[in-house]
């Protein structure tokens, strides 16, 4: 297991070739993001590259991924994994992978290096910031690199208003923006626009919010019955974990969402500082970072709810 830093990493990418990325499980802005621009990046150097398909990406990220799925039948030769820190983030189709990747690409801290190399840095607020200074090691990044690049870094630090969000992270969203991207349609898909039904869902929410310690700590659950009710689709639950926390005085928010009748993942954010997401989430088999971090357990929604507030006291007791 070698662990590379930025120059050995984009080295160590143009001297292999026949590339299969995968991206984790529920797939968000960020892994997508660094997917199509290492994907983009390594075909405008002459290699062979694809994105593993995944049949949960949401309609909201799908396009990014146009033209750049591997098709059937093809067989890499190399196999990369970005923003994925962990086993458990591998979805079905991308498990017959899980021990033989060759490059992880991450920036969470519970880094599990899995991969026979790693390129970790955990300071960085998202992946993306880790794959634009990895590409760029090659050259000038063209506009159709730098476009899901600006999607993976503003995504992951909610448009630059997390607690992650770092001066480097504006410094690469600032180059990718100087390549001359039309940011402004992506801004406001991501970050201004809501469908109808993610209206009624904040709603139902809201309804049967939790309130602990004082109105500092919130949880909200998402079952199966107000999804099918709503007919929601993935698209319309895109980020729905950082919805408890806009809410005045939270400074910990809990979202349960139950994925079947007896299996649920939990979405922690929590203020730096106050409480390691990362570590209240490693309790039950999951991880991520300090202030935001998630976890898949079996159980039902109440048996679910029980679980990360146990694991929350934990942490809390333990000081």
């Amino acid at each position: 297991m070698a662990s590379l830093t930025y120059e050995q990493t984009a080295a160590w990418l143009l001297e292999h070739d026949q590339f299969l990325i995968l991206t984790h499980v529920r797939p968000d802005g960020d892994t997508v993001g660094c997917a199509a621009g290492l994907c983009r990046a390594l075909r405008e150097q002459g290699k062979t590259a694809h994105i593993l398909p995944d049949p949960n990406t949401s309609g909201i990220y799908a396009p990014y991924l146009e033209g750049l799925l591997a098709p059937d039948g093809y067989t890499p030769a190399t196999v990369v994994a970005v923003d994925m820190a962990a086993r458990s983030m591998f979805h079905e189709v991308a498990k017959p992978y899980m021990d033989r990747v060759d490059l992880t690409i991450d920036h969470h801290p519970s880094q599990e290096f899995y991969a026979q190399n790693t390129c970790l840095d955990a300071d960085r607020a998202a992946c993306g910031e880790l794959i634009y200074d990895i590409i760029r090691q090659w050259g000038p990044v063209s506009k159709e690199v730098a476009l899901p690049l600006y999607v993976a870094v503003s995504t992951d630090c909610g448009c630059f208003v997390y607690s992650n969000t770092s001066a480097a992270c504006h410094r690469v969203a600032a180059a990718l923006l100087e390549t001359g991207i039309d940011f402004y349609p992506i801004n406001r898909k991501h970050f201004r626009s809501k469908s109808l039904k993610r209206l009624k869902l904040e709603s139902m929410l809201t309804a049967g919010m939790q309130v602990f310690d004082n109105g500092t700590m919130a949880m909200v659950t998402l079952t199966l019955d107000m999804i099918n009710d709503l007919q929601a689709t993935e698209e319309d639950l895109d980020d729905i974990s950082a919805f408890v926390g806009q809410i005045e005085g939270v400074r910990t928010g809990i979202t349960v969402r139950q994925l079947t009748p007896e299996r649920c993942k939990i979405s922690l954010r929590t203020e730096p500082g106050d409480l390691n997401a990362s570590k209240v989430c490693g309790l039950l088999g999951g991880g991520g970072h300090a202030a935001a971090a998630g976890a898949s357990v079996d159980g039902s929604p109440e048996q679910t709810q029980q679980a990360i507030l146990t694991a929350i006291r934990q942490v809390q007791n333990e000081g």
